[in-house]
């Protein structure tokens, strides 16, 4: 038996690993936040790379894969720090290709596959429902309301919202009646809006997938949180090996290594939770619900613990806003924060384990 990634999934993640090296220097993670507005360029050159339509069927211009395939994409996505759409536009499409009916596919999926189309997904409500089950959205054509931190909304062409009893519809991102709200957020490469919509055109996906969507968000933001803690280590390893003090590299002293050593066990058996919640999710995907809550909770929470260490091994220069090692630290507290924290997805799991 196989627990490893194959090779196909090896060279996807190798060839965004060497476009993002090339493209995502840390200044482009603190661009977004001088200029107030998403950074697309990196954006449009995954979706030349073919990123945009990995879970697509082939008929409507993707690569028919699945979102194991997708999961290990985002993973270097993290570990740069990618600023713009990538996390959104990815779950909107998926949304589209497991719920739309053929005749949506068809209209929207080719041209989200090229990024000819932009999407983003609106799914908290007023108190932090994230989950399919606490939507209390309605409508019939039209649709009032409000939605909460959504991703990217300036300039979107479609906007897949949550439902009640996990519905969802699709709102062209232009249309009347929706007023935008900005609001702060902690990672300077994503924005964030809330969402007021008042009788505002919509259309219905026939299937009510919205649970089996947020489950895909909770294994892309897992990932992306094991890329980031992943480079988080390695920053505080290569640092130790070039700052010298009392006339040897840092990394020579006891306390370092410990400290080093305890940031690489913790990081590194987190890759199997998403690997195993995507695997879920691809071939059996009722059982992904607790897999991917699982997952979450706690790739999310070791991320922070990874990036603060990450942070003193640097000494002073890692507290800089120039040095850049706090862009890892702000994306760790939105990927645990950005559809619910770890508390409420192991209460989930506690809840559908009969607990």
């Amino acid at each position: 038996m196989r627990f490893d990634l194959d090779e196909q999934q090896r060279a996807f993640q190798d060839a965004v690993v060497d476009y993002l090296r090339t493209e995502c220097p840390i200044n482009r993670a603190l661009e977004p936040h001088e200029h107030g507005h998403a950074d697309l360029t990196i954006w449009r050159g995954l979706m030349e790379l073919g990123i945009g339509g990995m879970v697509v069927p082939e008929e409507y211009g993707g690569l028919g894969l699945g979102l194991l395939d997708l999961a290990v994409v985002a993973e270097p996505v993290g570990r740069y720090a990618m600023p713009g759409p990538f996390f959104e536009h990815a779950l909107a499409t998926l949304a589209i290709t497991i719920a739309g009916s053929d005749e949506q596919k068809a209209r929207w999926l080719p041209a989200l596959v090229t990024g000819e189309l932009r999407a983003t997904v609106a799914l908290a409500e007023a108190k932090g429902e994230w989950t399919a089950d606490t939507w209390t959205l309605e409508g019939e054509g039209h649709l009032s309301g409000r939605k909460q931190y959504v991703l990217h909304t300036e300039g979107a062409d479609l906007i897949v919202v949550g439902l009640k009893g996990g519905a969802l519809a699709v709102v062209k991102g232009d249309a009347s009646g929706i007023e935008r709200t900005a609001v702060p957020s902690t990672d300077a490469g994503r924005t964030l809006a809330h969402l007021e919509f008042n009788q505002v055109a919509m259309e219905r996906l026939p299937l009510a997938a919205g649970q089996s969507l947020v489950d895909a968000g909770l294994i892309l933001l897992a990932a992306d949180a094991f890329g980031g803690a992943s480079q988080a280590v390695h920053l505080a390893v290569e640092y130790s090996k070039e700052r010298e003090q009392f006339g040897q590299v840092i990394g020579a002293f006891q306390a370092v290594k410990h400290q080093l050593a305890d940031m690489a066990l913790m990081v590194e058996p987190c890759v199997g939770l998403y690997w195993y919640a995507a695997h879920l999710f691809d071939t059996a995907p009722l059982g992904a619900h607790e897999a991917a809550a699982l997952a979450k909770a706690h790739i999310t929470e070791v991320y922070p613990k990874i990036t603060r260490r990450m942070i003193e091994a640097h000494g002073g220069i890692g507290y800089t806003w120039e040095y850049g090692a706090h862009v890892w630290l702000k994306r760790a507290l939105f990927d645990q924060a950005y559809l619910g924290m770890p508390q409420l997805h192991r209460a989930r799991v506690a809840t559908m384990s009969g607990w």
